[in-house]
């Protein structure tokens, strides 16, 4: 296991930590929220959610808490149009048919369109 045998017995002669009822009710409400949030939400906002079912918490007492129980945001990133195409403009007819395998160079050419973030400065 790794585990050296002065670490093991130093590990056994260490008390037990002893988490009280409600320390672990609280535990368990944290990290059902976090999960129903999809794991969106941050220390603050637990925090309001937990005080609201009644959970006497702080914000650096929250803090504390998701990193006990490794409770990680992930941000989101909205999704945005990037192309926004007029119906009355005329789309290209489809020439290659799903056939990507041509017999030789030159008779198929292909190009990638992507889109870049531009900025218009005054």
């Amino acid at each position: 296991m790794r585990v050296s045998k002065s670490a093991y017995y130093a590990w056994r002669k260490r008390p037990a930590i002893i988490i009280s009822a409600q320390t672990l009710n609280l535990h368990r409400r944290a990290k059902a929220l976090f999960e129903d949030s999809r794991d969106s939400l941050g220390s603050r906002e637990l925090g309001k959610k937990l005080r609201k079912e009644g959970f006497d918490v702080s914000r650096h007492r929250v803090i504390g808490l998701m990193k006990r129980l490794g409770l990680v945001v992930k941000q989101r990133i909205a999704y945005k149009v990037t192309t926004k195409r007029k119906y009355s403009d005329a789309v290209a007819n489809n020439l290659l048919n799903m056939n990507f395998n041509p017999l030789g160079p030159n008779q198929v050419w292909a190009g990638d369109v992507s889109y870049l973030k531009t900025v218009v400065v005054n």
